[in-house]
């Protein structure tokens, strides 16, 4: 089933803090509900959209707070934010984390935005946090892959060439980290206080390889109603569906109640020489080549080198450093939009 509603521009608020998510206090924000909208979907222009991607509520939420003249659509569960960033007709969905949800979200919006037998998706273009290098660099990897010896997809040479066009004075990178809004309580500016700032500059990082991995052994990992800015099914400033979703999620969490899915988890490898380290970009590269839709990411660092704590690795340094991540690669991929043409 499809549906399609008015979507008005929220406000970004957020504010609480990170402990709130280590303790698994789930707060719902509750703004900018959007009110009931006719489907306009048999007018005589489609446009080509770009499909733009985030895993998580606190890597989409910096670009929906970007979106102008916007309506949502619905299929199938999903939520699809439609409008224009920075001069381009945009369509903007969270995947959800893990490879598998990351290649179904591609698959169903490839299905759902189309021009009759066309495409209504030009590009496809992944905004989110990774591991890597330095912490709040921006790496852009030239391809992606699951591992040694599995398919490696090409991004597009066109699109990597805007990207190769940016510099930090096209791209405001933030070097404070934001203590941000980790239980969506809505409260203040996810922004507005900052901490400690890395050891460097952020810079941006073109070229490479990146690495998908799945600690989630082929199953998809089901987000949690009203569970903050990672494990939330919404960004902050919409999670109003706690009680549609609370079914399903007890439904999909069975199979993760394992302890040793937790132990896999923590212990997922990194390094070995990729530029980047998540859980979807090739899925969604691989759906992304399959269609001949032209694919790129932006990753912004989130656990790496430059911590001036000295906090150990994943997850803690992701919790702590994921809204300054968030919001180097958003940065970075509305200025990508801005010169893409």
């Amino acid at each position: 089933m499809r549906t399609r509603r008015a979507f008005r521009r929220p406000r970004v608020l957020a504010g609480a803090v990170l402990l709130a998510v280590l303790a698994g206090g789930p707060m719902t924000g509750l703004l900018g509900a959007a009110s009931a909208g006719s489907a306009t979907g048999t007018g005589t222009t489609c446009p080509q959209r770009t499909l733009v991607l985030s895993a998580m509520p606190v890597e989409l939420g910096p670009l929906l707070a970007e979106l102008q003249r916007g309506h949502t659509e619905s299929d199938g569960g999903r939520t699809y934010f439609v409008g224009r960033l920075h001069g381009h007709a945009v369509v903007l969905a969270l995947t959800g984390i893990g490879p598998v949800n990351a290649r179904r979200t591609t698959r169903q919006a490839l299905a759902h935005f189309r021009c009759g037998r066309a495409a209504g998706i030009a590009a496809v273009v992944f905004s989110g946090v990774a591991g890597g290098g330095d912490i709040g660099d921006v790496t852009v990897p030239a391809r992606w892959t699951t591992g040694a010896g599995k398919p490696t997809f090409a991004v597009s040479s066109r699109l990597l060439s805007v990207a190769r066009g940016l510099t930090r004075a096209h791209v405001p990178l933030q070097r404070s980290a934001a203590v941000g809004d980790p239980a969506c309580g809505c409260a203040t500016d996810p922004d507005a206080v900052r901490t400690v700032r890395v050891e460097h500059a952020p810079r941006i990082v073109v070229g490479g390889t990146g690495h998908t991995t799945d600690p989630f052994a082929g199953r998809a990992l089901a987000c949690v109603p009203g569970g903050g800015d990672v494990l939330g099914c919404e960004p902050c400033a919409v999670q109003t569906a706690a009680a549609r979703q609370a079914p399903a999620f007890a439904r999909s969490a069975v199979p993760f109640l394992d302890p040793g899915f937790f132990t896999g988890y923590a212990a997922a490898p990194k390094g070995s020489g990729y530029v980047a380290e998540d859980e979807e970009t090739a899925a969604v590269a691989a759906v992304a080549s399959r269609h001949a839709v032209p694919f790129l990411a932006f990753r912004a660092v989130s656990d790496g080198a430059g911590d001036p704590l000295g906090l150990p690795g994943f997850p803690v340094q992701f919790f702590f450093y994921r809204q300054l991540a968030a919001d180097n690669a958003a940065a970075a991929t509305l200025a990508f939009l801005s010169r893409y043409r």
